[in-house]
């Protein structure tokens, strides 16, 4: 017998009943058209803002199951290893699940096209994905006229130091820089991404980029590291929060948010104009504020210390 919940779903062929367990699903199956299908989201879903208005049901690596089998999903969209075991438990109690493991900027292309599959968007999907694409283009020309491309740390999480996010080192080369530990794009998993601070020392940034995911930024922490005064970035007050939720959510928002905001800053620390045409309109004067903050930041250190 098919209960009520689920045969409007299997007559149409496509689920109508999903929750989604991380932002980027969310936000697509909105750019999609398709949001009245969303019954269940993340605490950290923000994008668009109307979806706080969906039940929450987990974090990132926790999920209330008994909240989420009572909105009787017909299907569930997690990402990653980090949701592995959400994934595992839903499966044993019976729940249809799909993990979503895109870690480059072709990664969430394609995940974007499979969601829009899904649900029977197909040319809706591939008209998004083209219009994201395009979006990274202008940004990328754009950055060929930078006079020179900035050498860039981007800190994903401070304790452990972790760095070299995939899609994230991709959009740094197409905003106009590069990426200081290029090595580790290819590492998934954490652990396997985890940096020595001194070695940021050694390879001596131009600009170091901060997005702890879920936490705001502690510019104070970072500048009071041992030997992190001598850093470039650090002695010229290029040190700046991006937050997270448009940054370390694989999915539309780094593709288009995240990377301008990239873009934006490396256009000022580059001297040149950005996508959108702005330029560093009081170049000397936005530096030496930022120099400033950060001399102000490094002085507070050293004297709780004392």
């Amino acid at each position: 017998m098919t209960s009520p919940d689920t045969s409007a779903a299997q007559a149409s062929g496509f689920p109508r009943r999903i929750i989604c367990l991380t932002d980027e699903t969310a936000e697509t199956l909105y750019l999609l058209g398709e949001q009245e299908r969303i019954v269940g989201v993340t605490g950290y879903a923000t994008r668009p803002p109307e979806v706080r208005k969906k039940p929450r049901v987990s974090a990132f690596s926790s999920a209330k199951f008994d909240a989420i089998l009572e909105l009787k999903p017909d299907l569930v969209l997690t990402f990653s290893d980090v949701q592995a075991e959400i994934a595992r438990e839903l499966v044993s109690r019976g729940v249809t699940v799909l993990s979503f493991n895109q870690r480059t900027i072709a990664g969430i292309f394609d995940m974007v096209g499979a969601l829009a599959r899904l649900v029977g968007k197909q040319a809706e999907g591939k008209a998004l994905v083209d219009e994201l694409a395009r979006g990274i283009d202008e940004i990328a020309e754009a950055a060929k006229q930078f006079p020179r491309r900035p050498r860039v740390f981007f800190e994903e999480w401070n304790d452990p130091l972790i760095s070299g996010i995939g899609w994230v080192e991709e959009l740094i080369e197409v905003a106009g820089g590069e990426p200081v530990f290029p090595e580790l794009r290819g590492c998934g998993k954490a652990k396997d991404r985890v940096v020595d601070p001194a070695e940021v020392v050694t390879r001596d940034p131009d600009v170091i980029l901060a997005s702890w995911c879920g936490r705001k930024v502690n510019k104070e922490k970072i500048v009071s590291r041992p030997g992190w005064a001598a850093i470039r970035a650090v002695r010229e007050g290029h040190l700046y929060e991006i937050k997270s939720a448009i940054i370390l959510q694989p999915g539309p928002a780094a593709l288009t948010d995240g990377v301008r905001a990239i873009h934006s800053i490396l256009a000022g620390v580059a001297g040149a104009a950005s996508a959108t045409g702005a330029t560093d309109a009081a170049p000397v004067e936005s530096k030496r504020k930022r120099a400033e903050e950060i001399a102000l930041l490094r002085k507070g250190s050293r004297a709780s210390l004392k």
